[in-house]
């Protein structure tokens, strides 16, 4: 299993603290909390070793009250500033990735649809979701708390050697194994770790094409088959957990056994000492406590140390995905009202992947107010040279001008909202008929979606509905039929009133009763309209003004149906003749 390449994690920490920005006062304030656990956490073994040497053995009880309530109030101390630190840090470390969860939203519906073309939405969810909140651990059980914790470190063997030096001394001497112990834990735990993230975005990016391909997996009686695929995966991100248990089910009684040993070492030591008078009661009591103030944050702190390490990989990947700019560039600054003129393509160069051409020297005038075909076989560039001229992608090389000015000085939204666009692929949301239709656009009306319905006789198919308007559509409208889900996209993209109409495929999956309404329709609303349509069935687009037949990424014909038909050694003619054959 190969994993990411190593890469320094120092600056990916700057800049995950520069994450904190937004909340500078919350982030200095959580830290000043975390140093002053320290020197408070140390108080109350002091208190006791006092109160044992100073009042109990000398017999001080009048006055034992008052080192007993100093006693009291650390250990309240204490938990009050671990309570109010604990919830702070975690607050700061929740506040955090909900911003930055918001950034990687927003960035990736900024995206190049090429970037979704070749990185699995698996692969997207996990970075968006779970990387995401790895990082609130950073905040909440990582940075701050490793610095307390040492801080913490440092107070108890300060005081230890206050107390006794001697003591001291023959406790730390087991003190290097520990240090051996964690260092290698801390290896090993991380390295299993970037597997485990590996492997949870490698079954996520599975998950979600299977899942959403289904249908297709019914279709063709491969359940068994990509079960035994799963079972592998599933395999490998158990086996990966199961290898970073190992490492913590070894260490954790190691830490144990070494602590015991000072222990041990302590008792040796310090009961001796009692006896010769070299160390105090007090102290003997008060050692315990100290050894395990020392030992359990060293035990945590390899955990936490894993715990920064393990966020700042996921940040690095996050990261990753934030600096990949592949946008399309918005540098246009005109706002249409209209779009008016001819669509004009000169010397089009375009392909999805460098060195393999899809469209080649393409040139093509698509009149204003008219209706032009695209035709050809699959992949010979029909639905790509659409997408052109909306911007969903940008060409390679030459021209794309909508009348007198080039498409990429139109600022993208504003074209986009000037342009209505039918797929044959329609995505619908969860949500009711009205709010798939609305998007959100809060410029148009209910009524402006009725009257859109009415005009192409959708109407009466969403009354018959439950709740008609309000019926409520299942992910990717699966409680529809293919009629009706297109049926919605049509109206989606009419009640925007567009210069500009591109139908792709928009009559293919749709029966030939709701075919009927659709071709009234679209020739109601093409009169007026600059309109493209790509169409596999040419019956469907006899009276379009101009027929571009492509093929392999090149314009090949043009003419009217009438025209290309007349030329007996057209393509058109013989794609027109093969659907017309009977069967």
């Amino acid at each position: 299993m190969s994993t990411e390449p190593k890469e320094p994690l120092l600056p990916i920490f700057r800049r995950v603290i520069r994450l904190t920005e937004p909340f500078k006062k919350k982030f200095w304030l959580v830290s000043i909390m975390g140093l002053l656990i320290a020197p408070i956490a140390v108080l109350r073994p002091t208190l006791i070793k006092i109160m044992v040497d100073e009042y109990i053995v000398p017999k001080k009880i009048e006055t034992l009250w008052i080192i007993a309530l100093a006693t009291i109030g650390a250990v309240f101390l204490e938990a009050f500033f671990s309570y109010w630190f604990s919830y702070q840090s975690k607050w700061l470390g929740q506040a955090i990735i909900r911003q930055l969860r918001l950034n990687v939203f927003q960035h990736l519906m900024r995206m190049h649809l090429s970037f979704f073309n070749r990185t699995p939405i698996g692969t997207l969810t996990t970075r968006t979701i779970s990387d995401v909140e790895t990082i609130n651990n950073i905040f909440s059980q990582g940075l701050i708390t490793i610095i307390s914790d040492i801080l913490t470190m440092l107070f108890v063997i300060v005081m230890m050697l206050w107390t006794s030096w001697k003591l001291t001394l023959v406790v730390l001497t087991v003190f290097p194994l520990l240090i051996l112990s964690t260092y290698i834990f801390k290896e090993k735990v991380r390295a299993s770790y970037e597997i485990v993230r590996t492997e949870i975005s490698r079954m996520n990016a599975f998950l979600q094409e299977r899942i959403s391909g289904i249908h297709t997996i019914k279709i063709f009686r491969k359940e068994a088959d990509e079960e035994a695929k799963f079972r592998t995966i599933n395999r490998a991100y158990t086996q990966a957990n199961l290898n970073s248990i190992f490492y913590y089910a070894t260490f954790f009684p190691i830490i144990e056994l070494i602590s015991a040993i000072s222990a041990g070492l302590m008792i040796w030591y310090g009961a001796g000492g009692v006896l010769k008078g070299e160390v105090t009661i007090g102290t003997l009591i008060a050692f315990p406590l100290y050894i395990s103030m020392l030992y359990r944050p060293v035990r945590m702190l390899a955990d936490k140390f894993n715990t920064l390490q393990m966020g700042l990989i996921v940040a690095r990947r996050i990261f990753k995905v934030l600096d990949t700019d592949e946008r399309i560039a918005n540098k246009g600054t005109l706002i249409p009202e209209e779009l008016t003129g001819d669509i004009i393509l000169r010397d089009i160069q375009f392909s999805y992947t460098a060195g393999h051409p899809i469209l080649k020297d393409l040139n093509l005038v698509i009149p204003y107010g008219k209706t032009t075909a695209l035709v050809g076989t699959t992949g010979s560039g029909k639905t790509t040279l659409a997408a052109l001229i909306n911007r969903s992608y940008d060409i390679d090389d030459g021209l794309i001008m909508i009348g007198a000015h080039s498409i990429n000085e139109y600022n993208l939204f504003g074209l986009r909202k000037r342009i209505g666009v039918v797929l044959q692929d329609v995505f619908l949301f969860r949500g009711s008929i009205m709010e798939n239709i609305l998007m959100s656009n809060p410029d148009i009306s209910e009524q402006t979606v009725i009257e859109a319905a009415k005009d192409i006789g959708a109407h009466d198919f969403f009354e018959r509905l439950p709740k008609g308007y309000d019926f409520e559509v299942m992910e990717r409208g699966s409680n529809l039929s293919a009629g009706q889900r297109q049926l919605i996209s049509f109206v989606r993209a009419l009640i925007t009133n567009p210069d500009i109409l591109i139908l792709d495929e928009a009559t293919s999956s749709i029966d030939p009763n709701t075919e009927a309404i659709i071709q009234h329709a679209i020739t109601k609303i093409t009169e007026k309209r600059t309109s493209i349509v790509i169409a596999h069935r040419l019956g469907t687009i006899q009276k379009a003004d101009q027929i571009v037949v492509l093929d392999q990424g090149r314009i090949i014909e043009k003419g009217t149906h009438q025209t290309l038909l007349a030329d007996n050694n057209s393509r058109y003619k013989e794609l027109y003749a093969h659907q017309l054959a009977p069967t």
